[in-house]
């Protein structure tokens, strides 16, 4: 549980800081919409694969690695 708590949290970190430069390199971008929309789909597969790829199908795990996911969002929002 530890293992995916800890994934989930890194996968965080992944996707809250790839918004982050995201939305820093769209607003600075000539046509937003191809980053904005690129990054979302990038962020999102990563996102999911890594989930799949470490909970396995075990539901306690899935609970765990998106505790860890949330935890971090809320750090991210706290912090800006």
């Amino acid at each position: 549980m530890i293992f995916s708590l800890g994934s989930g949290a890194l996968f965080g970190l992944f996707f809250f800081g790839g918004l982050r430069w995201t939305v820093t390199m769209g607003l600075r971008a000539q046509k937003p919409a191809g980053w904005f929309l690129g990054s979302l789909w990038l962020r999102a597969g990563l996102l999911m694969v890594g989930f799949s790829g470490v909970c396995q199908g075990d539901w306690t795990r899935w609970l765990a690695c998106l505790l860890g996911f949330w935890l971090v969002r809320g750090l991210v929002m706290y912090a800006s």
